[in-house]
């Protein structure tokens, strides 16, 4: 988990991308993410949130603006003294965005010779503003090939990483918590028409009263798990 003081928390259940949609009030924002550092020169300060996912072989780093119009990792970079930085982009051509301001995870892979099990700073660049993050070391296990994973970003805040269609990401529907297990349940997307490809989706989730005792989440609902799955979160 992230330590970041004086952050607030909890956030909003999201998913990082919502698709077909027709009820949000959309508006025209091409390469524009609402970011409070959407211009570089305007002063405004980057705020930035990281986790672990992907068994400590990539990071979601959480940016705040337009829900539909999520940054993408263009570099990530080992520096000399073992930080990673990292440069996000909106998202390019006429994109239309929804007019909010939100939470949104960027998934970014890391570079080799970063050490999981250390403690990494990343410091971020976006949109000609930069803040930096510390991870504390990674403590999980690694993952096979498209299976999903989870980590705390912040008190009762965490990411899940899910592989499927880029079109049909999950979207969260409700969120529970007994004892050290929370179970996130996702919307049916059964009527979506989704591409056929095999893309990485994060998802941001919140338990109900902010606490991150939980050490492990039951994934269920949605396109891909209509069985139960059950895996920790790290962090």
């Amino acid at each position: 988990m992230t330590s970041l003081p004086g952050r607030t928390s909890p956030f909003v259940f999201l998913a990082v991308a919502l698709v077909g949609i027709g009820s949000l009030a959309l508006a025209s924002c091409a390469s524009s993410s609402g970011s409070p550092a959407s211009n570089g020169e305007t002063g405004a300060e980057l705020e930035v949130d990281a986790a672990w996912l992907n068994g400590g072989a990539s990071v979601a780093i959480v940016t705040y603006g337009s829900s539909s119009c999520v940054p993408s990792a263009s570099e990530v970079t080992l520096q000399a003294d073992g930080s990673v930085a990292v440069t996000l982009e909106d998202p390019s051509g006429d994109i239309a965005c929804t007019a909010d301001y939100a939470p949104r995870a960027t998934l970014a892979d890391l570079p080799e010779g970063v050490a999981a099990g250390q403690e990494l700073e990343l410091v971020v660049t976006y949109n000609g503003a930069r803040d930096d993050v510390d991870l504390d070391a990674f403590t999980g296990e690694a993952v096979e090939e498209f299976s999903p994973s989870a980590g705390w970003i912040d008190d009762g805040t965490f990411a899940i990483l899910t592989w499927g269609s880029s079109s049909c990401p999950p979207v969260v529907q409700d969120v529970t918590v007994a004892g050290t297990e929370v179970t996130v349940t996702f919307a049916d997307l059964a009527d979506a028409v989704c591409t056929m490809d095999m893309a990485p989706r994060v998802t941001l989730a919140a338990t109900p009263d902010a606490s991150d005792d939980a050490t492990s989440v039951i994934l269920t609902g949605g396109m891909e798990f209509a069985a139960p799955v059950t895996i920790p979160i790290y962090g």
